[in-house]
């Protein structure tokens, strides 16, 4: 893509009631806009991140067998009644009505609509397991929209369901999803943990969640540095007046913190925040059972299924790479969700020397399949090297005056380093790196 023909409005101020580097670097790249509370459009840089992380989800999933559909996104309130979850989810869940006056819902997740495709189509143990997922948008009406895409009212999410004959086979998928999840969050470069968890309005037995290690994050862990031990608060503590203050407390407050409690393989253990960006549930009968889905076992007797779900806040990814991995100048995009691995700067646009190289480096970082940006506008050099380092370009190659001497730079946005290179070297050198 060519600056001078891309559409990023990047802005030196972020809006007042941001507060989280996230929502304010996003905005003042130029990736989301606000246009309501809660809600968020997704502009150009902002679209290609998003449909980067959706990328990898659908590949893992995909790989591990799983099966992609698309739900409506508006669902009939009959479903939910009939679960017992229209007041367990309370006025998260909006309410809509048509001309008829047939009331509606905007799935905030959708168990019950899921239950009601197989139903009646899967007779017989011998169709099963079965794992179905969507990646689609949910709606919850957020009392306190906050936080930009870490708390918005409308959403992008992967959410799975699995039918087994079987707890033993519900288990075993509900494992097998584990697995698959640290694959997709390890590709996209994330640091996190995967921790055991309350089930909330989901239901079911057993519950893990997968949290993205950040400062900022509104949940409170306990983790340990030598293995990949992490835990939810609520699992390791009793008194609910601990769990309160420890809730409080700020990530400064609680690395003064000392636990007395080690971790099962010896090390000590520490209190990080995390960012939830992912949940897995053992759902087992409940939501089966309430629908009369059933199916033929092996004997020929009539059983509910039984079912785990599974859960990424696919467009909260997007903000949770960023609370991970940030500066005071903006964005440090991992490699694999950078909306553009390379920047091409040309420093003077009326350079001819300049412009030559730059358009032959793009030309072949393209044809390499490179995810590459020529800036090719007529801004000041200043004005070109702050807004890269806001949009985070993993590496921007700058073509400047060095070039009379037969050398262009390679800035790396996440060590904050330049590296001078021969001219004739640059294409191999950016390849290496990549």
């Amino acid at each position: 893509m060519r600056r001078s023909r891309s559409f990023i409005p990047t802005a030196k101020e972020a809006p007042s009631d941001a507060t989280l580097p996230s929502h304010k670097f996003l905005i003042r790249g130029g990736f989301i806009n606000q246009h309501g509370a809660g809600l968020y459009n997704f502009m150009p840089l902002g679209k290609i991140v998003l449909e980067k992380i959706r990328a990898i989800v659908k590949e893992e999933l995909d790989n591990a067998g799983c099966l992609e559909v698309q739900l409506s996104f508006v669902t009939p309130i009959g479903l939910w009644e009939r679960s017992g979850r229209c007041e367990t989810m309370g006025k998260e869940m909006l309410r809509i009505k048509d001309r008829h006056e047939n009331e509606f819902v905007l799935s905030p997740t959708n168990e019950e609509a899921m239950v009601e495709l197989v139903k009646n189509r899967v007779t017989s143990y011998k169709d099963l397991p079965l794992n179905l997922y969507q990646i689609n948008t949910k709606f919850r009406d957020e009392a306190r929209p906050r936080y930009g895409l870490m708390r918005g009212r409308e959403f992008l999410m992967k959410d799975g369901y699995s039918f087994h004959s079987s707890q033993e086979d519900m288990i075993r998928e509900f494992d097998l999803m584990q697995v698959t999840y640290k694959k997709i969050f390890t590709r996209l470069g994330l640091d996190f943990r995967v921790v055991a968890a309350d089930s909330g309005a989901i239901g079911g037995e057993g519950s893990k969640e997968f949290h993205v290690l950040a400062n900022s994050g509104e949940d409170t862990l306990v983790v340990c540095e030598a293995c990949d031990y992490g835990a939810n608060i609520e699992t390791i503590f009793e008194s609910e007046e601990e769990i309160d203050t420890l809730r409080a407390k700020s990530y400064d407050e609680l690395q003064e913190l000392s636990i007395e409690k080690r971790c099962s393989c010896g090390a000590e253990l520490h209190f990080k925040k995390g960012i939830e960006v992912g949940h897995i549930f053992q759902l087992g009968t409940k939501y089966s059972a309430a629908l009369e889905a059933h199916f033929s076992d092996e004997n020929g007797r009539t059983k509910p299924f039984e079912m785990a779900t599974f859960g990424i806040g696919v467009s909260r990814l997007v903000a949770a790479v960023i609370e991970q991995n940030h500066d005071e100048n903006g964005c440090i995009w991992t490699k694999a969700t950078a909306p553009y691995l390379v920047n091409i700067m040309i420093s003077n646009i009326k350079d001819a020397a300049q412009v030559s190289l730059g358009e032959e480096l793009y030309a072949k970082l393209k044809d390499s399949n490179v995810d590459v940006m020529l800036d090719d506008s007529k801004e000041r050099f200043g004005f070109k090297m702050k807004d890269a380092e806001l949009i985070g370009f993993p590496y921007t190659i700058v073509i400047g005056k060095e070039l009379e001497s037969g050398l262009v730079q390679i800035f790396n946005r996440r060590a904050k380093e330049s590296l001078s290179v021969k001219a004739d070297e640059i294409y191999s050198k950016i390849m290496e790196l990549l």
